[in-house]
């Protein structure tokens, strides 16, 4: 079996074309490219080591990620047109696959690595590499996340949705996952209302057409494919793959059929009221992480989407599963009391209003709530966010300084 040196002297070895090119186009001098020489060599040799650790390719990779900079920044200066980030990505690459076979392991190092397959554009190699960390950390909720977020950017909101479940049949632990997926969902809700207003619309366009282009666009060489039965580095014909929900009988794509029929299903479909959403926060009720706190990161999760025509009555579905389970929990009495003011401006005319509603909430919901102090500190974190607003008008501003000094002393 090779010594480290043996293998250290391979991978240099490897590096050396580059080299060349670095002498004859001048740009790097000897005395420098001997000095990366060196640095190199360190490298190798200590994530060679039999106890190398994680941080240590990573080390080696922003290294490796630097002198590429440098490169590219003296290129431009030099007018070397030439000269490509080829080498550098391909051996960055390298890098990272003996970092996740050495410490598969280890979540940071897959994500560093998924992030810099992204910033290259390397799409099938960014597919191959979520598919292998999926199949080792199937519980890991964020990188169920990134797959998800990746398909959605693209525009498939089908191979979106299907990440997030089967991420969410694993990660029932933690409501992280599905926040993500529900908020994944409202914005989708968001896009769909603004081209049924005409954003991002051509002129003389569909709009529905451009509702359908929205939900399962063609994206396929940017699509997340974990069917994809190209080799790679983590398997060969054995290889477990995610199913393609794309695919019917024989293996072919299902036809893209726009007609009559489906534009006006989609305009009675109860996904564009926001079901999906609340079927998301339905579901979430019955999984061990549930709990005030949870619901009550959902609510203003939806309350946050202004845009959504939806996002009250989502949010109203919300507050009446809380108020049901957890009546006097101060999570639920929190969010009862800022429910009026959902998707009403602070520089509106509905907004005082709203506001003496809320303040009315809040003298009732305080003295039915089984934890004061709680609900005052809540209190004087919503308080202090209305407060940091541009413009507020100079007696709304006194009253909520006044209620704001009452809540710091109740919550003491």
């Amino acid at each position: 079996m090779a010594g480290v040196s043996d293998k250290a002297r391979f991978y240099l070895e490897r590096a050396a074309p580059q080299l060349r090119e670095f002498e004859e186009k001048e740009i790097f001098k000897p005395d420098e490219i001997k000095s990366l020489v060196t640095k190199r060599s360190d490298f190798e040799h200590t994530v060679l080591a039999p106890r190398a650790k994680p941080t240590d390719f990573l080390a080696y990779v922003d290294w490796e990620r630097s002198l590429d900079r440098l490169r590219a920044k003296r290129c431009r200066r030099l007018k070397i047109r030439t000269s490509t980030s080829h080498a550098s990505e391909a051996r960055t690459f390298g890098i990272f696959e003996r970092a996740v076979l050495k410490h598969p392991g280890c979540v940071p190092l897959w994500v560093a690595y998924l992030e810099f397959a992204a910033q290259a554009r390397a799409t099938k190699k960014w597919r191959r590499v979520i598919t292998r960390a999926l199949r080792l950390h199937p519980t890991n909720a964020g990188l169920w996340i990134m797959a998800g977020q990746k398909a959605a950017k693209n525009g498939d909101m089908e191979r979106a949705r299907a990440h997030f479940l089967r991420g969410c049949r694993f990660c029932t632990g933690e409501a992280t996952l599905w926040l993500e997926y529900a908020r994944c969902e409202m914005d989708w809700l968001r896009r769909i209302e603004a081209k049924k207003g005409g954003e991002g619309v051509r002129r003389g366009g569909n709009v529905m057409e451009a509702i359908k282009a929205t939900e399962t666009a063609d994206g396929e060489d940017d699509a997340i494919e974990f069917d994809e039965s190209d080799d790679s580095e983590g398997g060969g014909e054995d290889e477990l793959v995610l199913p393609d929900p794309d695919l019917v009988a024989g293996g072919k794509k299902k036809k893209d059929l726009f007609d009559e029929e489906i534009t006006r299903k989609m305009e009675q479909s109860p996904a564009l009221t926001g079901a999906i959403p609340m079927a998301i926060f339905d579901i979430a009720t019955k999984q061990p992480f549930f709990s005030a706190e949870a619901a009550a990161s959902f609510f203003d999760l939806f309350a946050s989407f202004s845009k959504v025509s939806t996002h009250g009555r989502i949010a109203q579905h919300v507050l009446d599963a809380m108020e049901e389970r957890y009546p006097s929990s101060p999570e639920t009495c929190s969010c009862h009391i800022r429910q009026p003011l959902i998707g009403v401006g602070v520089q509106t005319a509905e907004f005082p209003k709203a506001l003496r509603e809320c303040l009315a909430r809040l003298r009732t919901d305080f003295e039915k709530t089984s934890d004061k102090k709680a609900l005052a500190q809540k209190m004087v974190v919503w308080i202090e966010s209305i407060l940091e607003v541009e413009g507020l008008d100079a007696a709304i501003k006194t009253v909520l300084e006044h209620t704001k000094q009452s809540m710091e002393a109740l919550s003491k």
